[in-house]
């Protein structure tokens, strides 16, 4: 579907059941499928948004890619930066938005939340499953997530509540 100020630059794809309004799509550009490209969607030349991303007054530098399950608003994303499955910028405290600034050659890990504002130096990673509510270093490595603990034999100790042994009667 294409809405009104959209424009695609000479050998760009648009792939079946996506949604553009109000972007660019750069030369040899990859869209979708099931995109969604919002008022402000800037994508340069070979950059890749695919399938069930949302990109929304953002800026992808060419080469730049963010393949699946993830939303990018209020962002620039540098050159050749890779974006992980499930990523999203926290964009929004309720009152005012702020903008989240992505290096080129940054490698975003899966299901990641960067807590804007917030910048991701050149070249940096974050770990998956951070949040990031801090500038991040060119060239660093961020891991913002909780402590894994583990605890031998709660499962069992669990099922073997009374009320639990009950339910699973019913």
């Amino acid at each position: 579907m294409f809405g009104a100020g959209v424009s695609v630059e000479e050998g760009a794809v648009i792939h079946a059941f996506s949604h553009l309004e109000g972007a660019k799509i750069g030369r040899k550009a990859s869209v979708g499928p099931f995109a969604r490209l919002r008022p402000g969607a800037d994508l340069g030349a070979k950059a890749k948004v695919g399938n069930f991303v949302e990109i929304k007054n953002a800026m992808l530098g060419e080469g730049a890619k963010v393949s699946h399950l993830t939303y990018l608003g209020d962002a620039s994303v540098g050159a050749e930066a890779n974006i992980g499955a499930g990523t999203i910028t926290c964009n929004y405290d309720g009152f005012n938005k702020f903008r989240t600034e992505i290096g080129a050659n940054a490698f975003i890990g899966s299901n990641s939340a960067l807590v804007a504002p917030v910048k991701i130096g050149e070249g940096a990673f974050v770990g998956s499953g951070s949040v990031i509510t801090q500038d991040v270093p060119a060239n660093a490595l961020a891991i913002g997530r909780g402590q894994q603990i583990e605890k031998p034999g709660w499962a069992d100790t669990f099922r073997a509540r009374p009320e639990n042994v009950a339910k699973k009667r019913e």
